[in-house]
C-alpha cells in the first residue's frame, strides 16, 4: 500500500519552491488539494493499457486460427512475428507494473480503452497507463479536474518516445520508479489543458473518432460522452446554443477545413482584442505539453534550412558566417528549436497559423503566424471544417460556429515528475 499511497495522498510536504515554476499560480482549491489530506484514501489504481496491434487483429478476426491470422497478415504485408514480438514487450511492462503495485498491497484493475468508463475511473484513486502517449492522452481525456493523478509507463520505448510518460529507463526499471514514488522523490506537475466552448446551431452533433479502430469498430469508442444529461444553454447575445465541451485538450486543438487542400477562412480574436480575418491551412492552439508535439514539428527549423539561411547572410552581408561547419549549424538549429518548447505548467497557449495567406496590409490584418495567447475566440467561415482535440476527437466547425479556447487553473491535469536527486520529504502519519 506504500507506493501509490505515498505518491497520491497529500500527507507529506511537497518541494514546491524547487519544483513548480514561478509563473505557475495554483488556485486556492488546488493548493488545498495538494497540501491537505482531505478524505483522500488511495487504495485502488486503475491501469489503462493499450490494445496492442496483435490484440486488435485477434479481435478483428475472432474466427481465425493463429496460423490463419498469420497468413492473413502476410497477405496484407504485415509481419506477424514482429507484431507478436512487440505485443509481448508491451504485456511484459504491463504485467510488471501490475505486479509491483499489487505487491505493495494496492488493489488494481486492468482495462482497455473500451472499458475506460466513468464508473471504473470513479472506482480508482489514480490512473496508471501502460502504453504510449496515445494511451496517456486517452487517460487524461476523462479526468475532469486536478485531483486524480495520471502516471504513465511507456510499454514499448523502442518504438515510441512517450514524452508524456515517465522517462524511458523506467519501462525497464519499474521498481526503481516505484521506489522513488514511495520515498517522495518527485514533484507534482500540473499540466495545463484547454477548455473549449462552442456557440452555434449544430454544436450538439456527435463528434467523430479519428482512430482507425474506432472508425472500424463503433463498440470500441473510448469516449462514451453522456450528452443526454447536458443542459442546452442559450447564448444571451445571439440566441444560439452554447456548450462547454466535455473533453479538455492536453496537447492541442486544431481548427480548419477537413480537406487540407482547401483554404481555411477564420476570424480570430487574440486575448479579447480586435478580430482579424485569416486565410490559412488551419489554426493550431497548443498547450505547453503540446509544444513538443505537432506545434513543434510545424515550426521547427531543419539543419538544411539553417545552412541556407547562413549562406544567404554571408552572401548578402559579407560577414564570415561559419556555414560550412556542421557542429555550428547544428548548435544554432537546436537553439532555435528549443525556443519553441513551452513549460507544461505555463498558463497560456501557443498558437500557430499554418500556411498563412497575408491579407491586404491596408486592412491591418497581418498578424504573426506564431505567438502566445491566454484566450482565443474563433469564428468559422469555412465550408467543411472540424475542431479536433488531441488528434482524436473531431467536432463539426462550419460557417458561423464560434469557439472560445481558454486555460483555467482548475482544469490542470495532475501528473508526476521524478527527480534524479530529490530532496527528501517528510511524511505525516
Amino acid at each position: 500500500m506504500n507506493v501509490i499511497r505515498n505518491l497520491l495522498t497529500n500527507r507529506f510536504s511537497l518541494p514546491f519552491k524547487s519544483g513548480l515554476h514561478g509563473s505557475t499560480i495554483l488556485s486556492s482549491a488546488l493548493q488545498a488539494a495538494v497540501k491537505e489530506p482531505h478524505d483522500y484514501s488511495p487504495k485502488k489504481v486503475l491501469i489503462l493499457t493499450k490494445l496492442s496491434r496483435y490484440e486488435f487483429e485477434k479481435r478483428r478476426h475472432p474466427d481465425l486460427t493463429e496460423r490463419q491470422l498469420e497468413k492473413c497478415l502476410q497477405n496484407r504485408g504485415s509481419d506477424y512475428n514482429m507484431l507478436l514480438y512487440h505485443h509481448y514487450i508491451h504485456k511484459g511492462v504491463e504485467n510488471t507494473v501490475n505486479s509491483v503495485l499489487t505487491a505493495s498491497g494496492i488493489e488494481t484493475k486492468i482495462v482497455y480503452r473500451f472499458d475506460y468508463t466513468d464508473e471504473n475511473i470513479g472506482w480508482a484513486d489514480a490512473v496508471v497507463t501502460t502504453g504510449g502517449d496515445g494511451t496517456f492522452l486517452l487517460a487524461a481525456s476523462r479526468i475532469k479536474n486536478s485531483l486524480k493523478p495520471v502516471i504513465g509507463f511507456n510499454s514499448d520505448p523502442m518504438r515510441s518516445k512517450g514524452h508524456l510518460c515517465l522517462p524511458q529507463k523506467y519501462s525497464v526499471e519499474v521498481k526503481e520508479a516505484v521506489d522513488k514514488l514511495l520515498k517522495g522523490k518527485f514533484r507534482w506537475t500540473f499540466r495545463r489543458r484547454i477548455r473549449i466552448t462552442l456557440v452555434g446551431e449544430k454544436i450538439y452533433e456527435p463528434p467523430v473518432e479519428l482512430h482507425d479502430q474506432q472508425l472500424l469498430y463503433p463498440e470500441y469508442r473510448y469516449l462514451d460522452l453522456d450528452l443526454q444529461h447536458q443542459s442546452t444553454e442559450k447564448c444571451n447575445s445571439s440566441g444560439l446554443l452554447r456548450r462547454v465541451l466535455p473533453v479538455l485538450a492536453l496537447n492541442e486543438v486544431f481548427i480548419g477545413e477537413c480537406v487540407s487542400a482547401r483554404v481555411s477562412y477564420l476570424e480570430i480574436n487574440f486575448d479579447k482584442g480586435p478580430s482579424t480575418k485569416q486565410k490559412c491551412s488551419g489554426l493550431i492552439a497548443s498547450t505547453g505539453t503540446g509544444s513538443t508535439s505537432w506545434t513543434y514539428n510545424v515550426n521547427k527549423l531543419t539543419e538544411q534550412n539553417m545552412e541556407e539561411i547562413l549562406t544567404i547572410i554571408r552572401e548578402e552581408t559579407g560577414y564570415p558566417v561559419k556555414d560550412t561547419e556542421p557542429h555550428f549549424v547544428q548548435r544554432i538549429t537546436n537553439k532555435f528549436n528549443e525556443m519553441l518548447i513551452t513549460d507544461p505548467e505555463e498558463p497560456r497557449m501557443v498558437y500557430t497559423i499554418r500556411d498563412q495567406l497575408i491579407t491586404s496590409p491596408a486592412r491591418n490584418e497581418c498578424v504573426k503566424p506564431r505567438g502566445f495567447a491566454k484566450s482565443l475566440d474563433i469564428r468559422s467561415r469555412c465550408f467543411d471544417a472540424s475542431l479536433v482535440i488531441d488528434g482524436g476527437l473531431s467536432y463539426s466547425f462550419n460557417d458561423g460556429t464560434q469557439a472560445s479556447l481558454e486555460i483555467h487553473r482548475d482544469d490542470a491535469l495532475r501528473t508526476v515528475t521524478l527527480h534524479e536527486e530529490p530532496t527528501e520529504v517528510s511524511f505525516k502519519h
